[in-house]
């Protein structure tokens, strides 16, 4: 199997790496008589359908049998109260300083308190082919029904096929993942909740917060962590590729927060002039020997905002949360999909959305798409050096989304995020170096990807698809991007960019001078492990050539 659950009695030992405070804390609380096992998705249906918080819709589930669901599933609504986002103040990893030292024993009080309330355990596999696949225990209080059932489908249930896939998997020295939730959980000293992650013993304990997206985020900090100690690169993006009969497959990687576009980008169809194949829109890993890819999840976790009430893609809805509920003309409960109650209104879709959806892309990578919302940037910029390629990587520059739990006068501010993974759970350098082999030794190209706007000129899906259909074609009509050194656009009528204007020049100039900001404060605050130096060399030249 790919990961240890179980020991022998020599293994046992505070000696073993395996081993840890942490770890040994949050999994000994699955074995308590409190926890009542739920191992098939079918009967997580029917107690989410029971749980009387729960609104049952009057719109069937397609493929219901497929993904263990009742025949007669019906998509059932989760909504919670003020806060329908991801809170990131609420992460903490756990190592040798104080406040550790604090929150173990806040740990251990956690779980205690809530120690004579009836919990649910499932396991999951995280990770579709036999190449990476680990194994996964979720443990959640009685109350919270639809968020077990919400993971069983988000991830890959341990049903008699996966089983059987699992035992014949790679094996990693790694013990099994195991998060413990408790929504209900509160402490005045942390008003926001807390993440607790033990990445190194793949162990995490989220308390106080019951927004989903919580619980398949820890899931993927920890899968992550421990992919990219075993040689792969972690990548909170999608992936999809292009089949051609007289060329090689282009498969392109895009990274961007939620709200930036990955996910429109990865499913478009590009009206089928191609045969296109889809590995993931949100999570996948990259294996660095050869540059093959590998989903983790085989559901969506997707806005429902993207899609009007008559919208095909509905019929793929299983849960849902933060969602408005209606009547038909017929009196049916049905979806108000657009935002109206709040403004993340989410679904588990699943995978039958994608009729082209493959689990492992065995082809390597050929292209990385930075998606950025950055106003001083032609729609597609190419990076044609591996440092360079990495630095924007780095220093991505985008704008946070509804799917975060922040004020509103910060959701238009541009903001630095590394890879677009705010789950990073290990030293931002390894990132940048994996990424700098990448270009380098693989020869993988790099692109920015504007999907907000340039000059104030909104830039439209359709334009962006266009751009791309040209670069998968070779048919890219590339011109230098001014003076600035190793850097390419794709110019195009509408989005011209005016080299002897001041205000744009000094635009771009204060963009540049933010990322080369960014990078010199990070390093002052990260002494242990700081960004290269090429970074800011970099940086400076395209500065230099600016003035």
């Amino acid at each position: 199997m790919s990961t240890q659950e179980r020991f022998t009695l020599d293994e046992i030992t505070q000696n073993n790496p395996l081993f840890s405070q942490a770890k040994t804390t949050i999994e000994t609380a699955f074995y308590a008589n409190n926890m009542q096992e739920v191992s098939d998705v079918a009967t997580a249906y029917r107690l989410a359908k029971a749980n009387p918080k729960t609104i049952v819709t009057d719109l069937a589930i397609q493929h219901a049998q497929q993904l263990g669901l009742p025949s007669d599933a019906k998509m059932l609504v989760d909504n919670h109260g003020a806060i329908v986002g991801r809170s990131a103040n609420a992460r903490r990893l756990l190592g040798q300083d104080e406040e550790s030292v604090k929150l173990l024993k806040l740990l251990c009080e956690a779980i205690y308190q809530a120690s004579d309330r009836p919990f649910y355990r499932t396991q999951v596999v995280v990770g579709l082919d036999e190449d990476f696949m680990v194994k996964a225990h979720f443990a959640i209080p009685q109350g919270y029904e639809m968020n077990l059932l919400s993971y069983l489908l988000n991830f890959q249930a341990y049903d008699t096929t996966y089983q059987q896939r699992y035992r014949a998997s790679k094996v990693y020295t790694e013990s099994d993942l195991y998060i413990y939730a408790n929504p209900d959980w509160s402490h005045p000293d942390y008003p926001e909740g807390l993440a607790l992650f033990d990445v190194k013993h793949n162990v995490a304990a989220i308390l106080g917060l019951r927004y989903f997206g919580e619980f398949k985020k820890a899931t993927l900090t920890l899968t992550w962590a421990l992919a990219h100690r075993h040689g792969y690169i972690a990548c909170h993006g999608g992936a999809k590729t292009f089949h051609f009969e007289n060329q090689d497959e282009q498969v392109l990687a895009f990274y961007g927060l939620s709200g930036s576009g990955k996910s429109t980008l990865t499913h478009a169809k590009h009206s089928d002039k191609f045969a296109i194949t889809i590995l993931h829109d949100d999570a996948f890993v990259i294996k660095k020997a050869d540059g093959s890819s590998v989903a983790l999840e085989p559901a969506y976790f997707d806005k429902t905002s993207d899609y009007l009430p008559n919208s095909p893609e509905i019929k793929y809805f299983t849960t849902l949360m933060n969602v408005g509920v209606t009547l038909d003309q017929a009196g049916n409960k049905v979806l108000v999909t657009e935002d109206l109650r709040n403004g993340n209104g989410r679904t588990i879709k699943s995978r039958y959305s994608s009729s082209n959806r493959i689990d492992k892309e065995a082809a390597p990578l050929t292209a990385v798409c930075w998606i950025m919302k950055d106003d001083s940037l032609p729609p597609v910029v190419a990076l044609r050096d591996p440092i360079l390629a990495a630095t924007f990587g780095v220093t991505l520059a985008t704008k946070r989304s509804n799917a975060e739990n922040i004020s509103l006068k910060n959701k238009d501010n541009l903001v630095i995020e590394p890879f677009a993974n705010p789950f990073r759970a290990y030293p931002l350098v390894e990132d940048y170096l994996d990424f700098k082999e990448l270009f380098a030794k693989n020869q993988v190209q790099c692109y920015i990807v504007n999907t907000d706007s340039f000059n104030g000129l909104k830039i439209p899906k359709e334009k962006t698809l266009a751009l791309l259909e040209q670069i998968v074609t070779k048919q890219a009509q590339w011109q230098d991007f001014g003076a600035l050194p190793q850097m390419q656009y794709l110019k195009t009528d509408d989005y011209q960019v005016d080299w002897e204007s001041k205000v744009y020049r000094k635009k771009l100039f204060k963009r540049l001078q933010t990322r080369f900001d960014w990078v010199q404060q990070y390093n002052q605050q990260h002494l242990n492990n700081p960004l290269p130096n090429e970074i800011t060399a970099k940086l400076a030249l395209l500065l230099e050539a600016l003035q």
